[in-house]
């Protein structure tokens, strides 16, 4: 796969990070902007990643009768038109309305590009390309956190989505012009009639579901930071709004670091052998973290430690989770990516969702979604490799 096609789908793939990562400094100022708190603010957080769950369901039947392409072009539109929307909000509704609107777009660049990878590569090669995509997509937590804190502090949070609406169009642009058609012209198309279907043979093929929970519940916790961290680092331990990006962005470096040597590793143990052995680093750096946060530390960087190692395993968790269910889909690969990436963000939308009820002006909701997360993650892989060996 050239390297055009895969700044593209980086690109495409990095909707949803840009639309949850950039708007994170915002939270206090559009939670005085709105005469609310916080916490309600974090509505519009659970709203996209509850639109992202929903949206893949459709898109996924839809690039497997249809072409890749064409709903990617819709997707594209639409998530340009919400953005523009979420900028123009005149009260917290609007706002989490338009923000589900535009997850329903967002959430075509996901499942599409993973559905691209199925078409072109096999289980190594499709695990290599969603490492490097990682690299292309770990460039928006890193960047957008300050980007996004400047922006705030500069223009104010409506300029976060106004850039969203520019980039989006960028994209459209981009894949309109230098994004080919990946499926092949001879390939049998499902029909939408017989999604239904499709989605039920793949919720009894029980490797293709541990792997995609496998890998989702583990993303969870990363989202379980997401939605904890702006209260833990600005509010509870002071770290200035334009500062937190930095943090937020040093936890993505690592994340990106290990997702490329991940990469180079892969033709030598493969990508089932990595995930098996990563998710135990992650439960481990994840009760760390908890620990840490129970002890009421004065000081965070106690905190930061574990929780690098824990955000940074997951660079090599989730392509290889994502590859091994990938694996040998076919012509429905497109709604196996979709059900893959629905199932990571309603177990996503939950985790964050639960961070917001469990708070209690401490550190400890946080690291407590992070490690029960770990926990179910390293479950259900053992489970799954007793599957892969029954199957033989």
């Amino acid at each position: 796969m050239n390297l055009r096609i895969i700044l593209i789908l980086g690109a495409l793939s990095a909707f949803g990070p840009l639309a949850i990562d950039f708007y994170l400094p915002g939270f206090p100022a559009m939670a005085l902007a709105f005469g609310t708190d916080e916490q309600h603010v974090q509505l519009t957080l659970a709203a996209y990643f509850f639109g992202l769950s929903i949206g893949q369901l459709v898109y996924g039947p839809a690039a497997d009768r249809f072409g890749r392409r064409k709903p990617l072009l819709v997707g594209v539109v639409l998530f340009s038109l919400a953005s523009l929307v979420c900028a123009l909000a005149p009260t917290l509704e609007w706002l989490i309305a338009a923000r589900f609107v535009q997850a329903l777009g967002g959430c075509a660049g996901m499942v599409v590009a993973r559905a691209i990878v199925s078409d072109r590569c096999d289980a190594i090669g499709a695990a290599k390309v969603f490492s490097q995509l990682m690299l292309v997509m770990g460039l928006a937590p890193i960047l957008a956190p300050m980007l996004g804190g400047v922006m705030v502090n500069a223009y104010g949070w409506q300029s976060i989505f106004l850039a969203l609406t520019l980039f989006s169009a960028a994209c459209l642009v981009a894949v309109a012009v230098g994004l080919p058609e990946s499926m092949r012209a001879d390939q049998p198309r499902a029909p939408l009639s017989g999604a239904l279907g499709q989605y039920f043979n793949l919720l009894k093929d029980r490797v293709f579901i541990g792997y995609a929970l496998s890998g989702g519940i583990a993303m969870a916790g990363m989202f379980s930071y997401i939605a904890g961290s702006p209260f833990v680092f600005i509010k509870l331990y002071g770290v200035p709004a334009e500062h937190y990006g930095w943090l937020f962005g040093t936890n993505a470096a690592g994340f990106i670091l290990v997702a490329q040597v991940n990469a180079r590793v892969l033709r030598r143990f493969g990508p089932a052998w990595m995930l098996a052995r990563m998710i135990w680093v992650y439960l481990a750096a994840a009760l760390t973290v908890l620990g840490i946060s129970l002890l009421r530390t004065e000081q965070l960087w106690p905190l930061l430690v574990p929780l690098f190692v824990c955000l940074a395993s997951l660079g090599c968790i989730i392509p290889n989770a994502s590859a091994c269910a990938m694996d040998g889909q076919g012509r429905r690969a497109g709604s196996a990516s979709a059900l893959l990436g629905c199932m990571q963000f309603t177990v996503a939308a939950g985790a964050a969702s639960l961070v917001g009820v469990l708070h209690d002006g401490t550190a400890t909701p946080m690291a407590l979604v992070i490690s029960l997360c770990g926990a179910l993650a390293v479950s259900v892989s053992v489970l799954t490799r007793r599957w892969v060996a029954q199957r033989g």
